[in-house]
């Protein structure tokens, strides 16, 4: 596409549309600025981001006038593709991208894409890792919170682009086309965003719409929906499985992870000579080894890498040990089934922090996890009294509300005795409370630190 004389429209004002403001004032192209808070001030926008510097912004609502000359709209990956006034840039014939499209129509090099509901953030900076061992330039971008739009001027033909890719990303994805993909897994989540299961489903599967021949999917095969969306699939599809022995592909078979090709196995390494802890870890190791390998790292540059490689931030993160009481941070589990995971790993009697932003998420697999390894329940949020009803349906009452995280982490230092552990790990998105879930991160590893 020919973008000179086309009029582009940045919908929101966060780190995307900042960065996609950039890439296109850098191009000399023709934007102007939405948001539709109509509470922000455009002089301060202008003056904090030199990339809004010279585009007209509009605040609240679009004059009639200019959504009549709109081209292409870039949504910021926020904002819902159903509301009446992307709705009505639709029936008005303007194209609707997100960041990670209009990053993508101006990249070189080639991409490997990593989506799920959970493990996608670990599994992109592995991944990151594995291929700047190998290759010279290399790009780790996304939804991990480097906005693709910032790197995509000085890509080259040799640039190799690791992106973590979300749902509300690929809702506008439009040519958006990976060399190697991955599907980690998928389970419910951001319904309020997608309204059905099906929607969320078939958003995770579009990474793949744009591959073709031998290019390679990498997929989940103790996940139902994956299993059987690869079997549909033209493209080279790689499983890799936490229960399974594969006769192609990668699994788990007790402490070591092997590769099999045609029913002939390997042992590539053992599980405890990696950083990383838990069945879900396992699987993003596998999942990023048969990415890497697909895209063409030698094995041996592979393995050292996954021995070598720490374990991320605000994901079932070891913080302090105060008075006996070990304090981990798993801010980064937002939904329930990230959440499990966070349970799964602990070993001692568990005060555990949950409650936050209500994204209609149910909650009884979550308190079924629990195991006996719960000793409190401490909840915070929009969601603690329909946390609290849903834990005391299935029987469990040992449970706490309070109004500020402040004091629900103080509870826990008061009340833990030496030889338990608190985790934050709250199955619930951090908004209302918290810009995000580092922000919540951080602020807990304060609060531990400062005891």
């Amino acid at each position: 596409m020919e973008f000179e004389g086309k009029k582009f429209l940045v919908v929101g004002t966060g780190k995307s549309g900042v960065a996609a403001a950039g890439l296109l004032k850098s191009k000399g192209l023709n934007f102007v600025l939405y948001d539709g808070n109509e509470n922000l001030d455009a002089l301060k926008l202008k003056n904090e981001h030199e990339e809004f510097s010279a585009c007209d912004i509009y605040l609240g609502n679009i004059p009639e006038n200019v959504m009549e000359n709109l081209d292409i709209a870039v949504l910021s990956p926020g904002v819902p593709v159903d509301l009446p006034f992307v709705e009505n840039l639709k029936e008005r014939g303007c194209i609707i991208w997100g960041e990670i499209e209009l990053a993508y129509r101006f990249s070189a090099g080639k991409i490997i894409a990593i989506t799920g509901t959970n493990g996608k953030t670990t599994t992109t900076t592995l991944v990151g890792e594995i291929m700047k061992a190998y290759f010279d330039d290399v790009r780790v971008v996304g939804n991990i919170g480097i906005p693709y739009t910032t790197e995509a001027a000085t890509m080259t033909d040799k640039t190799v682009t690791v992106a973590e890719i979300s749902s509300f990303q690929l809702e506008t994805a439009v040519d958006f086309h990976p060399a190697v993909s991955a599907i980690l897994n998928i389970t419910p989540d951001h319904l309020n965003r997608h309204h059905t299961m099906e929607n969320y489903i078939a958003c995770k599967e579009s990474i793949t719409k744009n591959q073709s021949g031998s290019e390679t999917v990498v997929l989940n095969y103790e996940d139902p929906v994956l299993k059987e969306f690869g079997k549909t699939l033209d493209i080279n599809v790689v499983y890799f499985s936490s229960k399974t022995e594969l006769e192609d592909g990668y699994y788990l078979e007790g402490e070591n992870i092997i590769r099999s090709k045609a029913g002939k196995r390997e042992v590539l390494l053992k599980v405890s000579e990696t950083s990383l802890l838990g069945n879900h870890n396992y699987e993003n190791i596998m999942a990023a080894m048969a990415m890497a390998e697909s895209f063409g790292v030698p094995m041996n540059v592979i393995v050292d890498t996954v021995k070598r490689f720490k374990a991320v931030e605000h994901r079932i993160e070891f913080v302090e040990e105060v008075d006996g009481v070990t304090y981990y941070n798993d801010s980064k589990g937002t939904n329930v089934d990230a959440a499990i995971q966070g349970i799964k790993a602990m070993v001692r009697p568990t005060y555990l922090i949950g409650g936050g932003y209500d994204k209609q998420s149910e909650y009884d697999e979550w308190i079924e996890a629990f195991d006996g390894k719960v000793k409190k329940l401490v909840l915070i949020g929009q969601t603690k009294e329909k946390i609290k009803e849903c834990a005391n349906r299935h029987g469990f009452y040992d449970v706490v509300l309070f109004d500020t995280f402040e004091e629900a982490v103080s509870y826990c230092h008061d009340n833990a005795k030496a030889g338990e552990a608190v985790l934050l790990s709250p199955a619930c998105a951090s908004w209302g409370m918290f810009d995000n879930y580092e922000e919540r991160g951080r602020i807990f590893k304060e609060l531990v630190r400062n005891m």
